[in-house]
């Protein structure tokens, strides 16, 4: 799809994950779905239950309501991965906090050999924060409820992508719906191409290589890290996802020094090796 092109006219897709955690690699997709939208109107629909190949636990099963028992007999991702991407690939998706979701989808679609789609990707959530001003906050449910909107089931993948895309039409209604999308990604103020969310490219230097595998063994890793309280100096982390983006790239991970999850931003990582 041209970036020239009209919002009026565009197949505008909107999704949203559940997933077992916080972190891609670390963490996997339990649910997809998504709704596509052309000339006025909702013409499909896509929506599935996938099975992680470990357990979720309570404290994320509490979020979402999806329960180990309910994937028990759900296609795993890679049974799942080509029909949601044939569904999304024609078309601008639109995600509720899409950096987030980038971040699984991109990682899976790359485990499959999928190429890096090209038409960027509209968030809801900060088109809202420039065009639904009148809300409280710009938590989905939030916006529903300014908007009117029924927000279902929330944080399931269905309703919350059919919220999401009533939130995202609101904002392309306000924004100018003769103006282009380049227009809107460019108000938008980031340029989410998935490209940026490749783990692949982190997977061709050492570091980003060790820590990928280290998040999908479970392992700990000394690392040597140029900031914080001991710069310079090894200390024993357990990886537990790594987080890409327009902003900084990062990984999450378990300090067993301090006894605490941190973040530690990737350009700052000086060397990782396993322990003996």
């Amino acid at each position: 799809m041209n970036e020239k092109t009209l919002l009026k006219d565009l197949e505008l897709i909107a999704f949203d994950l559940e997933t077992s955690g916080k972190y891609p690699l670390g963490f996997e997709i339990c649910e997809m779905a998504a709704v596509k939208w052309k000339n006025g109107k909702v013409i499909d629909q896509y929506e599935a239950l996938v099975k992680p190949s470990k357990a979720m636990s309570e404290e994320v099963i509490k979020i979402h309501g999806i329960s180990n028992e309910m994937v028990a007999s759900a296609p795993a991702i890679q049974d799942v991965i080509k029909d949601f991407r044939a569904f999304v690939q024609d078309g601008v998706m639109l995600a509720h906090h899409a950096p987030f979701d980038m971040g699984f989808l991109a990682w899976e679609f790359e485990r499959a050999g999928f190429e890096a789609l090209e038409n960027p990707v509209l968030c809801s959530s900060l088109l809202s924060r420039q065009l639904i001003r009148e809300s409280p906050n710009h938590r989905l449910v939030t916006l529903a409820k300014t908007l009117n909107v029924s927000p279902g089931n929330s944080h399931r993948a269905l309703d919350d992508a059919k919220t999401c895309l009533q939130v995202g039409l609101e904002c392309v209604r306000r924004f100018g719906e003769d103006k282009t999308l380049e227009e809107l990604v460019r108000y938008q103020g980031q340029d989410l191409r998935w490209k940026l969310f490749s783990i692949q490219e982190l997977q061709e230097k050492d570091v980003g290589r060790l820590l990928s595998r280290a998040i999908l063994d479970q392992s700990d890793v000394l690392m040597t890290y140029e900031g914080g309280s001991r710069p310079g100096r090894e200390r024993r982390v357990t990886p537990l996802g790594i987080v890409r983006g327009p902003e900084r790239d990062f990984l999450a991970a378990y300090d067993h020094d301090g006894d605490q999850e941190k973040r530690y931003y990737l350009s700052r990582i000086q060397a990782v090796r396993f322990p003996l």
